[in-house]
């Protein structure tokens, strides 16, 4: 408990430091669950219409201020608290620094996840309809009727090449099993990486978001993916594997077939492949997802999976 104190201690004088100096964010630790996740996000949609509207990110940021971002005892309820006092504690808070602070490393965090997007269906016959929505915009990374397994594997020892943390989350599950945009973007990296194998990074439009999904099937990890290439949450981007820990391209040299999904929150260009990277716990963001699974089928004509369902979330182009 007392280290727990010292941390949080530690990354409040951060923040405040960070923003007086108006320099960028150089450290986030997300700690938000799932299940205020989901709370904050309903109370969010609730809301939109509504003229009283309440956003998640404001409301995950005023219970970061409130429980000095330890949101391990949280619950739904909590937030129902924090969504009752909005008014009063957005005028307590709002023009403080540490409120700015939680505000903006939230926002990056979960920015893409909810908002305006077009949701597109497939119908039988290969028809698309499609439907403005306001609400969820993003996907689990495993596909629909998948099975895969986890635990919070965030920052475990790794050996292979040097001796580092593990900055992603790993997602058990079969070869060959699609995989899942979590969120628009477009296609920022793709190809060989000796450390993921086969892997994609997909940068959100907003720029603040860098999901790296790596150790793809070997022989055929992508479906339909390029560097440049815009895509839509939920859709088909390739195929689990065991992929990586080999300079020789298309080598299988992990033991067992997974995902590795990382998510790197980026606040200046030179935090990208930079000395200052800030990669996040993406557990709960993968439990929060969890029941928003995109349904998948073969197609004939693509000779891929592709899925049935998907969204093009904010910022998506015209």
């Amino acid at each position: 408990m007392k280290k727990i104190v010292i941390i949080l201690t530690a990354a409040i004088v951060f923040a405040n430091t960070v923003i007086a100096s108006e320099a960028k964010i150089k450290w986030v630790e997300f700690n938000v669950t799932a299940k205020v996740m989901e709370r904050a996000s309903e109370t969010d949609i609730e809301t939109y219409k509504t003229g009283c509207h309440k956003d998640w990110i404001s409301l995950i940021a005023l219970m970061a201020c409130e429980n000095g971002n330890d949101f391990s005892n949280s619950t739904e309820a909590d937030v129902d608290k924090v969504t009752q006092r909005y008014e009063e504690l957005i005028a307590k808070w709002k023009d403080k620094k540490i409120f700015r602070y939680y505000h903006e490393s939230y926002s990056a965090a979960l920015g893409g996840l909810l908002g305006k997007g077009v949701r597109a269906e497939t119908n039988d016959d290969g028809s698309v309809t499609l439907n403005d929505q306001y609400g969820i915009c993003a996907f689990s990374p495993i596909a629909g009727g998948y099975g895969y397994s986890h635990y919070d594997d965030f920052g475990a020892s790794r050996s292979f090449g040097y001796r580092r943390r593990h900055l992603g989350h790993d997602l058990m599950c079969d070869t060959g099993t699609p995989v899942i945009a979590i969120e628009s973007g477009y296609v920022e990296t793709c190809g060989w990486n000796i450390y993921g194998g086969w892997r994609i990074g997909i940068r959100s439009f907003d720029s603040n978001r860098y999901y790296y999904y790596a150790h793809l099937r070997k022989g055929h990890p992508y479906c339909d993916v390029y560097v440049g290439k815009t895509v839509a949450a939920g859709e088909v981007i390739g195929y689990a594997g065991m992929t990586g820990y080999s300079s020789k391209e298309d080598t299988n040299n992990i033991n067992v077939p997974h995902l590795h999904l990382g998510e790197e929150l980026i606040f200046s260009p030179e935090q990208k492949d930079g000395y200052c990277q800030i990669w996040i716990d993406m557990y709960e963001i993968t439990k929060f997802l969890e029941c928003r699974r995109a349904e998948v089928g073969y197609s004939d004509a693509e000779g891929e999976i592709i899925s049935k369902t998907t969204v093009q979330g904010p910022g998506f182009p015209d």
